[in-house]
């Protein structure tokens, strides 16, 4: 909290610049998702950017989808559709399509969102545009889940705070490690000069996490958290269906770098001790109980000193009144969850 969370918090939020000079390709992955790609694509067609293409990749729908968009090919001249059709030739799955889409871009800077996401505003593209410095080949941002009123929805949006917190955090602190591909971007020509997603085809996930994990360093990593460049989603509805979503995310976690599984696996190891050792304390002498109680007290003092600004700069400034029992839950649900993924079925499908 002290060391790395803290330097997010305090890190001096960049403008929107004012000049764009890249031009850019915007590649989004649809299967089956006619009624996102109808309530969504207008936000990204008029982002308020020179130069700009937006690439759809149709996998395999059979909801409308490719009359949909053959319907906006002849209004938006910068769309382009790749159309993926049933073929067992190839590995299908959301990696084979997010290569289909970068082959299809014709611009090196390529921004990536979801069907099912929603920019907070028209200067969106602005914000990710390739950096000034050259050395910069990734940029990762920040998608924030849309509130609804459930225990649900604030657990996902709790978790995805915290998470979204630790990877921001880590890289400011020269350690990237993941990026989410409901917002993030990079060059074309460093996903080619990597040869994509061979190295981890096999994983059903991580075409963002992995990706980033694999390529990203201190040197040409760079963050965006200022309100217009994040990006907006709709959360699971359905424990189920939640509990799927990080089942994949698990998945590609084992495929981290060596150090990157050790710096995550300490964490939640230490906070799992930590309330282990709260709780044995109860048993023991009242000077044991006294001392359990001190270290909880200082732990929620620095947290109320950090957390509650990472709240609002994140867009989730409602949780800060639920932060106690909502960090307890979240920690039981992840240890389930890692359980479930271990002893529960391999086969993971993106849609």
């Amino acid at each position: 909290m002290l060391f790395v969370h803290l330097r997010l918090a305090n890190v001096i939020v960049k403008e929107v610049p004012e000049i764009a000079v890249a031009p850019v390709s915007v590649i989004i992955c649809a299967r089956n998702e006619i009624k996102n790609l109808q309530q969504h694509l207008p936000a990204i067609f008029n982002q308020n950017y020179p130069q700009f293409e937006v690439v759809v990749v149709n996998d395999r729908s059979w909801d409308g989808t490719e009359e949909y968009l053959e319907h906006l090919e002849k209004q938006h001249p910068n769309l382009k559709v790749v159309k993926i059709l049933d073929n067992d030739k190839f590995i299908a799955g959301k990696k084979f399509a997010v290569t289909m889409g970068i082959k299809a871009a014709k611009y090196d800077w390529l921004v990536f969102t979801d069907a099912d996401c929603v920019p907070d505003s028209d200067n969106w593209i602005r914000c990710m545009q390739k950096p000034a410095d050259e050395a910069t080949e990734i940029v990762i941002g920040y998608s924030p889940y849309l509130k609804k009123r459930s225990l649900l929805n604030a657990l996902i949006r709790f978790e995805t705070f915290f998470t979204a917190v630790n990877y921001l955090a880590f890289a400011l602190k020269g350690m990237p490690y993941m990026g989410v591909g409901r917002n993030m971007a990079y060059k074309k020509s460093l996903f080619f000069k990597n040869k994509g997603f061979a190295a981890h085809m096999h994983i059903p996930s991580g075409d963002d996490d992995l990706f980033v994990n694999a390529h990203a360093n201190k040197r040409n990593t760079e963050i965006r958290i200022n309100k217009d460049s994040q990006v907006w989603s709709e959360p699971n509805h359905s424990w189920a269906g939640y509990l799927r979503q990080k089942k994949r995310h698990f998945g590609a976690g084992k495929f981290y770098k060596p150090k990157h599984k050790f710096v995550l696996t300490f964490q939640i190891v230490f906070q799992f001790l930590f309330y282990i050792a709260f709780a044995a304390c109860m048993f023991f002498s009242l000077e044991a109980k006294y001392i359990a109680g001190g270290i909880l007290l200082l732990s929620i003092i620095i947290r109320s000193l950090i957390y509650p600004k990472l709240l609002n700069r994140l867009n989730y400034r409602d949780l800060r009144w639920w932060f106690p029992i909502l960090d307890i839950l979240l920690f039981f649900f992840l240890i389930l969850n890692g359980f479930l993924s271990i002893f529960g079925k391999k086969k993971v499908n993106w849609k």
